[in-house]
């Protein structure tokens, strides 16, 4: 059987070693704006010719998110097992707003575009791909009626939440992120009517060491700054125990649940 997954995220490359080493193929979809500059991405995918295709994608042009998904069904058979949106800025400029005065209407717009309408605009062109997963991801309930086709992730933050703000501040990537959150309810809602069900969460990663943190690490506590892989392997930890009676809901990197 194999599976395809989606993302745009770097994954744990061991994951895909193991797994693969069951005999259950998994081909890793690694979407990026500029393949012929991503040199990470091209020394995995010549190191792993088989587990990685990396393919050109850019969240706010739907278009391109057209392309990709037309790659998807012509290359790997439309099925679809895992899809993770993890498109994201702080904000054009780099740094959050904190202050009102700081807010202009580009910065709003460049910023809800990549990290909210971006991945909606993903899920609209793959659900279908999706929806003719084989299950394969995650955990299938004992009734056969529940049971899922695929998983859709939105990466989110911690900040996205409403109740859960008592500093303020940074007003374009939290509404981002509060949007993006609504968006992943919407979903999990639609697509989870029918025969063929995908389960839908946000999630948040920790803070972690990426361009997108990097201002503001020094007000991490220590400890709390994970690596990209550290970070990967909780969430792929929460992935694998995920059955549709989790669809609609926002977990942390430790699998608490955030309130939206």
């Amino acid at each position: 059987m194999l599976r395809t997954v989606v993302l745009k995220l770097r994954l744990d490359i061991q994951w895909l070693q193991d797994d693969y080493s069951t005999g259950i193929g998994t081909t890793v979809v690694a979407c990026c704006r500029n393949p012929s500059s991503a040199e990470s991405l091209k020394n995995l995918q010549g190191q792993y010719p088989d587990l990685v295709d990396v393919v050109q994608l850019d969240v706010t042009d739907e278009a391109a998110i057209q392309r990709a998904a037309q790659h998807v069904h012509n290359v790997h058979a439309s099925r679809l097992e895992l899809l993770i949106n993890c498109s994201g800025i702080l904000s054009p400029t780099g740094r959050g707003e904190t202050r009102l005065k700081d807010v202009t209407l580009k910065g709003l717009e460049e910023t809800l575009a990549v990290n909210t309408l971006g991945p909606l605009m993903m899920a609209k062109h793959f659900s279908q791909h999706l929806m003719a997963g084989a299950g394969t991801i995650g955990h299938q309930t004992d009734d056969p009626k529940q049971h899922h086709a695929a998983v859709l992730v939105n990466m989110s933050a911690r900040v996205g939440s409403i109740r859960d703000n008592e500093l303020g501040g940074w007003y374009s990537y939290r509404m981002s992120k509060s949007a993006l959150n609504m968006a992943t309810k919407n979903l999990s809602i639609e697509l989870g009517r029918g025969k063929r069900k995908v389960i839908c969460v946000a999630l948040h990663p920790g803070t972690v060491n990426t361009d997108l943190s990097r201002p503001y690490h020094k007000n991490v506590p220590e400890g709390s700054l994970f690596s990209p892989t550290h970070s990967v392997n909780y969430l792929l930890t929460i992935i694998d125990k995920l059955s549709i009676t989790d669809t609609g809901k926002y977990y942390a990197w430790n699998g608490t649940e955030i309130p939206y």
